[in-house]
């Protein structure tokens, strides 16, 4: 069978020419901890404008030239598929809020790679965003507890 049911989800890198990244501080008891904004992506959206709407929800800044750079993506517990597209602009508007979601600020990036409070998976998810031979992180089977993956 080649259809599935699939949950569409999206990620953005917002940054700057200065060597910062806007980044939220993500207050979920399941998945919290410093990532980028993003969120789902609703039935009939187009993908593109759900990245400029999550992010303005989320941040207070509209975006725009958004390129995509590569997916995360693994299989519930329920056999459905979980994907995550990537994308990642310096191009933006508006003044900085956060929300509900969490705090958002703008962090310099090696501050951010170095960071003891990165969301789970986010340093192997900044390797997509930043390298360009990595386009896909895919979590593909679970052993003893752990989830295993491949970075291609």
């Amino acid at each position: 069978m080649r259809a599935e049911v699939v949950t569409l989800t999206n990620m953005c890198m917002v940054y700057d020419d200065n060597g910062n990244v806007l980044v939220q501080d993500k207050v979920d008891k399941n998945w919290g901890g410093i990532t980028f904004p993003g969120g789902h992506i609703e039935k009939g959206e187009s993908f593109v404008d759900s990245v400029i709407r999550e992010v303005y929800e989320e941040t207070g800044l509209t975006v725009g030239k958004l390129r995509i750079c590569g997916t995360k993506d693994w299989e519930k517990s329920d056999g459905t598929r979980y994907l995550v597209v990537f994308y990642k602009t310096n191009c933006f508007s508006g003044s900085v809020k956060s929300s509900a979601e969490g705090e958002v600020k703008w962090m310099p990036l090696k501050d951010m790679i170095k960071s003891e409070r990165l969301a789970d998976g986010m340093a192997d998810m900044l390797r997509v965003f930043l390298e360009d031979d990595i386009n896909e992180f895919h979590y593909y089977t679970v052993e003893n507890g752990e989830w295993k993956y491949s970075l291609k």
